[in-house]
């Protein structure tokens, strides 16, 4: 399997680890290199701010749901285009950016977010 491959597996297991099973700890120390680096202001930097907030989202939403659309990878960055379920809110379309070091551990995170609208000037959807 080539870098680009082991990358988008690594970022596969680390969400639905995280989001999907609601155990942030483990996808950290399963697939997250010495330093973790966070964009969402909403979320603290550092690998505990990201366990603090996601063991808070999994016992505040525990049937909270992420399902991968699409996964693109260019050298050591990974994205997914992914839908969103979030208990008592209308869905979202996401975007989750990952850089991953040269050994395949997730050092960096950014994303993006819209709520999926009831309606569209178009008939194509969000996905």
């Amino acid at each position: 399997m080539g870098d680009i491959e082991r990358n988008k597996q690594a970022v596969l297991a680390f969400y639905d680890l995280m989001f999907n099973q609601g155990r942030p700890r483990d996808a950290i120390e399963r697939h997250a290199g010495d330093v973790y680096i966070q964009h969402n202001p909403e979320v603290a930097d550092g690998k505990a701010g990201f366990i603090d907030y996601f063991e808070r989202m999994a016992r505040d939403y525990p049937g909270k749901r992420m399902h991968v659309v699409r996964i693109i990878a260019e050298g050591d960055h990974v994205v997914l285009h992914n839908r969103q379920e979030w208990p008592g809110y209308p869905d979202f379309a996401a975007i989750d950016i990952f850089r991953l070091t040269p050994g395949g551990k997730i050092v960096e995170h950014w994303d993006v977010l819209q709520t999926v609208p009831e309606t569209a000037a178009h008939p194509n959807g969000m996905f």
